[in-house]
């Protein structure tokens, strides 16, 4: 795997003319800084623009409009640890313009499980989230309940099943499943009581256009047998990767002019 850790969050805009300064703040401030820091292997980000919002699946994570993740290396602890303080120092310096224009529908540390790549795709598993893409399709999804035979039933369905099929379909360079950290319990002890939910998500990064990506899956989707409730998706969609300077997604029609 790339690192052993992974952070993502949600970024949720209120105000349609804010975008700009966002992005001009994350893609030119905020992941520079980030990226250089010893313990950060790779950061990137991906916004969820209208045209292909129209056939994503939003449950209770609400809307959003960015998907940002950042993968660390070990040791964890350490590498977190000094990326939480870049993000101190950064608020004392002022520069923290996303407090004022975004909130956070979530925000939580991931372990990658298992890594994919797509027949014909002539790259490592490690070097798969560095290789350029053309955006991703995300599943997120909620399980109460990870540790009954159901779930691991379903478990083993996506990583034998439902992930493979996902990257086999054209335009799919490969795929990665995160689990929450809240799953990872030490010790691992299947009869300690309630186990914590579990929040997962599959990344497939493309190298085709994602709304055509989507529109593949809205037609013939990849869904797993047995019980509906099993999982609670909380959002299931494709993203477009950021070009940087081209921020216009949200921008209002032009209105027509008047022969």
């Amino acid at each position: 795997m790339l690192g052993d850790l992974a952070f993502f969050s949600l970024a949720h805009l209120a105000d349609p003319g804010s975008h700009r300064a966002y992005n001009e703040w994350h893609q030119l401030d905020h992941r520079p800084e980030n990226l250089a820091l010893p313990g950060v292997t790779w950061g990137e980000r991906w916004v969820h623009p209208p045209d292909v919002a129209e056939l994503a699946v939003v449950g209770d994570v609400g809307p959003f409009h960015y998907l940002n993740m950042y993968w660390f290396r070990a040791p964890v602890d350490q590498s977190r640890r000094e990326w939480s303080e870049l993000a101190e120092r950064s608020l004392q310096w002022g520069r923290r313009a996303d407090l004022a224009l975004a909130t956070r529908p979530m925000m939580a540390f991931f372990h990658p499980t298992q890594a994919y790549v797509s027949e014909g795709v002539a790259i490592s598993e490690n070097a798969l989230p560095i290789r350029p893409n053309l955006g991703v399709y995300a599943r997120l999804t909620r399980v109460a309940e990870p540790r009954t035979p159901a779930a691991l039933d379903r478990f083993a369905w996506w990583d034998r099943v439902g992930v493979p099929e996902l990257v086999a379909r054209p335009g799919a360079a490969g795929a990665v499943t995160f689990a929450s950290e809240s799953t990872f319990v030490a010790p691992f002890d299947l009869t300690a009581g309630a186990p914590p939910e579990s929040v997962r998500l599959h990344l497939v990064y493309l190298d085709a256009d994602p709304l055509q990506f989507a529109r593949s899956l809205a037609a013939d989707p990849v869904e797993p047998p047995g019980r509906g409730d099993l999982e609670a998706v909380l959002f299931s969609g494709a993203l477009r990767a950021i070009v940087p300077w081209e921020w216009s997604w949200f921008d209002p029609a032009p209105e027509a002019v008047r022969p």
